[in-house]
């Protein structure tokens, strides 16, 4: 039972090993540059939550 797990486990990942290749340097600067935009979204989000939340409850940052 384990081992036909483990077995078909190796072969999916040798499977997406095999079918997967390195990224251009387009690729890669757009992911670099998409991800950093969803982390400044989110802490932007963030801050103005915590900002609305100050103001109601009237307690400083």
């Amino acid at each position: 039972m384990f081992t036909k797990k483990f077995s078909d486990f190796i072969e999916n990942s040798k499977h997406i090993i095999n079918i997967s290749y390195k990224p251009t340097k387009e690729e890669f600067n757009k992911a670099v540059k998409l991800t950093l935009l969803g982390i400044i979204i989110i802490g932007v989000l963030g801050f103005i939550i915590s900002l609305i939340i100050s103001i109601v409850t009237g307690t400083p940052l």
